[in-house]
Protein backbone atom coordinates (compact mmCIF):
# COMPACT_ATOMS: atom_id res chain seq x y z
CA UNK A 1 0.00 0.00 0.00
CA UNK A 2 0.55 3.38 -0.77
CA UNK A 3 2.12 5.30 2.58
CA UNK A 4 4.81 8.26 0.69
CA UNK A 5 3.95 10.06 -2.28
CA UNK A 6 4.99 13.36 -3.63
CA UNK A 7 3.74 16.76 -5.27
CA UNK A 8 5.91 18.70 -6.85
CA UNK A 9 3.77 21.51 -8.19
CA UNK A 10 2.64 24.81 -7.28
CA UNK A 11 -0.68 25.07 -6.25
CA UNK A 12 -1.47 27.57 -9.02
CA UNK A 13 -0.47 25.06 -11.34
CA UNK A 14 -2.51 22.36 -9.85
CA UNK A 15 -5.77 24.49 -9.89
CA UNK A 16 -4.93 25.10 -13.58
CA UNK A 17 -4.91 21.32 -14.93
CA UNK A 18 -8.01 20.28 -12.55
CA UNK A 19 -9.81 23.37 -13.99
CA UNK A 20 -10.55 24.48 -9.90
CA UNK A 21 -9.77 27.48 -7.71
CA UNK A 22 -6.82 26.77 -5.03
CA UNK A 23 -8.04 28.15 -1.37
CA UNK A 24 -5.92 30.51 0.16
CA UNK A 25 -3.86 30.76 3.49
CA UNK A 26 -4.03 26.74 3.71
CA UNK A 27 -0.55 24.46 3.80
CA UNK A 28 0.76 21.48 2.15
CA UNK A 29 3.70 18.53 2.03
CA UNK A 30 5.71 18.46 -1.21
CA UNK A 31 6.04 14.38 0.14
CA UNK A 32 3.59 13.45 2.00
CA UNK A 33 3.22 10.68 4.50
CA UNK A 34 0.43 9.36 6.80
CA UNK A 35 -0.93 12.63 8.72
CA UNK A 36 0.84 15.23 6.67
CA UNK A 37 -1.19 17.63 4.35
CA UNK A 38 -1.71 17.23 1.15
CA UNK A 39 -3.95 18.53 -1.81
CA UNK A 40 -7.07 17.15 -3.05
CA UNK A 41 -9.70 18.41 -5.62
CA UNK A 42 -13.24 18.81 -4.28
CA UNK A 43 -16.23 20.71 -6.04
CA UNK A 44 -14.00 22.88 -7.81
CA UNK A 45 -11.71 23.85 -4.90
CA UNK A 46 -8.03 22.63 -4.63
CA UNK A 47 -8.21 22.19 -0.66
CA UNK A 48 -5.67 20.88 1.74
CA UNK A 49 -6.81 17.97 4.04
CA UNK A 50 -5.30 15.29 6.45
CA UNK A 51 -4.10 12.03 4.51
CA UNK A 52 -5.57 9.27 6.27
CA UNK A 53 -8.82 8.66 7.64
CA UNK A 54 -8.41 8.37 11.79
CA UNK A 55 -8.80 4.47 12.79
CA UNK A 56 -9.58 4.73 16.92
CA UNK A 57 -6.62 2.62 19.04
CA UNK A 58 -6.55 1.31 22.09
CA UNK A 59 -3.58 0.59 24.66
CA UNK A 60 -2.32 -2.66 26.53
CA UNK A 61 -4.52 -1.70 29.16
CA UNK A 62 -7.38 -0.51 27.06
CA UNK A 63 -7.14 3.20 27.02
CA UNK A 64 -7.74 5.19 24.03
CA UNK A 65 -3.97 6.31 22.45
CA UNK A 66 -3.52 8.54 19.22
CA UNK A 67 -5.88 7.22 15.98
CA UNK A 68 -4.28 5.76 13.30
CA UNK A 69 -4.28 7.16 10.45
CA UNK A 70 -5.49 4.90 7.58
CA UNK A 71 -4.19 5.97 4.16
CA UNK A 72 -5.62 3.56 2.01
CA UNK A 73 -8.77 2.29 0.96
CA UNK A 74 -9.24 -1.58 -1.08
CA UNK A 75 -11.63 -1.33 -3.54
CA UNK A 76 -13.21 -4.21 -2.76
CA UNK A 77 -13.86 -2.90 1.13
CA UNK A 78 -15.19 0.09 -0.35
CA UNK A 79 -18.47 -1.49 0.57
CA UNK A 80 -17.79 -1.69 3.92
CA UNK A 81 -19.00 0.43 6.78
CA UNK A 82 -15.51 2.10 7.49
CA UNK A 83 -15.52 3.56 3.90
CA UNK A 84 -19.16 3.08 2.23
CA UNK A 85 -20.61 7.07 3.37
CA UNK A 86 -17.40 8.12 2.03
CA UNK A 87 -17.30 6.62 -1.24
CA UNK A 88 -21.04 6.94 -2.17
CA UNK A 89 -21.18 10.77 -1.43
CA UNK A 90 -18.11 12.29 -1.11
CA UNK A 91 -15.31 11.35 -4.01
CA UNK A 92 -12.36 13.76 -4.57
CA UNK A 93 -9.05 14.15 -6.79
CA UNK A 94 -5.96 13.76 -5.73
CA UNK A 95 -3.02 15.24 -7.27
CA UNK A 96 0.15 13.64 -7.60
CA UNK A 97 3.55 13.63 -9.72
CA UNK A 98 4.59 10.03 -7.91
CA UNK A 99 3.99 7.59 -5.09
CA UNK A 100 6.80 5.47 -3.60
CA UNK A 101 7.02 1.97 -2.31
CA UNK A 102 9.77 0.23 -0.12
CA UNK A 103 12.06 -2.10 -1.77
CA UNK A 104 15.12 -3.93 -0.82
CA UNK A 105 15.64 -5.90 2.61
CA UNK A 106 14.40 -4.93 6.16
CA UNK A 107 16.14 -2.34 7.77
CA UNK A 108 17.99 -1.34 4.45
CA UNK A 109 14.97 -0.60 1.94
CA UNK A 110 15.12 2.18 -0.25
CA UNK A 111 12.43 4.28 -1.84
CA UNK A 112 11.50 3.51 -5.18
CA UNK A 113 9.10 6.08 -7.08
CA UNK A 114 6.11 5.28 -9.48
CA UNK A 115 4.31 7.54 -11.89
CA UNK A 116 2.19 7.40 -15.48
CA UNK A 117 5.11 7.59 -18.13
CA UNK A 118 5.11 10.75 -19.96
CA UNK A 119 2.78 12.57 -16.91
CA UNK A 120 3.08 15.36 -15.34
CA UNK A 121 0.65 16.21 -12.69
CA UNK A 122 -1.81 12.96 -12.47
CA UNK A 123 -5.11 12.28 -10.56
CA UNK A 124 -5.29 9.51 -7.99
CA UNK A 125 -9.00 8.64 -7.51
CA UNK A 126 -9.42 9.73 -3.35
CA UNK A 127 -12.42 9.62 -0.99
CA UNK A 128 -13.00 11.74 2.20
CA UNK A 129 -15.15 12.69 5.01
CA UNK A 130 -14.56 15.46 8.19
CA UNK A 131 -13.53 13.66 11.64
CA UNK A 132 -13.35 15.05 14.98
CA UNK A 133 -9.54 14.13 15.08
CA UNK A 134 -8.16 15.88 12.32
CA UNK A 135 -10.65 17.95 10.66
CA UNK A 136 -11.29 17.61 6.94
CA UNK A 137 -8.86 14.13 5.89
CA UNK A 138 -8.61 11.74 2.85
CA UNK A 139 -7.65 8.36 1.88
CA UNK A 140 -6.44 6.68 -1.55
CA UNK A 141 -8.35 3.52 -3.35
CA UNK A 142 -6.00 1.13 -3.77
CA UNK A 143 -6.71 -2.13 -6.77
CA UNK A 144 -4.59 -4.93 -7.67
CA UNK A 145 -1.07 -3.29 -8.76
CA UNK A 146 0.50 -3.44 -12.72
CA UNK A 147 2.94 -6.75 -13.79
CA UNK A 148 5.23 -3.69 -13.78
CA UNK A 149 5.36 -3.27 -9.92
CA UNK A 150 4.16 -6.52 -9.01
CA UNK A 151 7.49 -8.08 -7.33
CA UNK A 152 7.13 -4.74 -5.15
CA UNK A 153 3.38 -4.56 -4.50
CA UNK A 154 0.48 -6.17 -5.42
CA UNK A 155 -1.56 -3.00 -4.49
CA UNK A 156 -1.30 0.13 -6.95
CA UNK A 157 -3.54 3.50 -6.27
CA UNK A 158 -6.38 4.36 -8.55
CA UNK A 159 -5.02 6.12 -11.65
CA UNK A 160 -7.53 8.02 -13.25
CA UNK A 161 -7.57 9.24 -16.74
CA UNK A 162 -7.95 12.99 -17.61
CA UNK A 163 -11.49 11.76 -19.46
CA UNK A 164 -12.99 10.57 -16.28
CA UNK A 165 -12.26 12.95 -13.70
CA UNK A 166 -15.77 14.17 -13.62
CA UNK A 167 -17.27 10.37 -13.89
CA UNK A 168 -15.15 10.08 -10.59
CA UNK A 169 -16.23 12.76 -8.62
CA UNK A 170 -20.10 13.15 -9.76
CA UNK A 171 -21.35 9.86 -11.56
CA UNK A 172 -22.90 7.15 -9.35
CA UNK A 173 -21.08 5.22 -7.02
CA UNK A 174 -21.38 2.45 -8.92
CA UNK A 175 -20.16 4.12 -12.07
CA UNK A 176 -17.34 5.38 -9.90
CA UNK A 177 -16.69 1.50 -9.19
CA UNK A 178 -16.18 0.71 -12.58
CA UNK A 179 -13.45 2.75 -12.38
CA UNK A 180 -11.57 0.79 -10.14
CA UNK A 181 -8.88 -0.72 -12.20
CA UNK A 182 -5.16 -1.63 -12.34
CA UNK A 183 -3.30 1.58 -14.71
CA UNK A 184 -2.94 -0.60 -18.17
CA UNK A 185 -0.12 1.60 -19.41
CA UNK A 186 3.59 2.25 -18.71
CA UNK A 187 5.06 3.50 -15.43
CA UNK A 188 8.06 5.49 -15.04
CA UNK A 189 10.01 3.67 -12.35
CA UNK A 190 12.61 5.55 -10.27
CA UNK A 191 14.56 3.24 -8.25
CA UNK A 192 17.10 5.21 -5.59
CA UNK A 193 19.09 5.12 -2.99
CA UNK A 194 17.56 6.77 -0.46
CA UNK A 195 16.34 5.09 2.36
CA UNK A 196 12.51 4.54 2.89
CA UNK A 197 12.84 5.37 6.95
CA UNK A 198 14.27 8.98 6.40
CA UNK A 199 10.88 10.10 6.87
CA UNK A 200 12.18 13.35 8.99
CA UNK A 201 13.87 14.81 6.33
CA UNK A 202 10.90 15.38 3.80
CA UNK A 203 10.39 19.00 2.18
CA UNK A 204 8.65 22.08 4.41
CA UNK A 205 5.59 22.23 3.79
CA UNK A 206 4.04 24.85 0.80
CA UNK A 207 1.71 27.94 1.45
CA UNK A 208 -1.09 27.91 -1.21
Amino acid sequence: MCNLYRLRSAAAEVAHTFDAEADEGANYDEEVYPGYNGLVVVDGRVRAMTWGFPRPMKGRNGQPIKPKAVTNAREDKLHTWFWRDSFERRRCLIPVTAWAEPQGEDGRMTRTWYAPAGEGVFAIGGIWRRSDEWGDVYSMVMVDSSPQMADVHDRMPVILRREDWTRWTGASADEAFGLCRTWPGELAVDATDQPWVARRGAAAPRLI
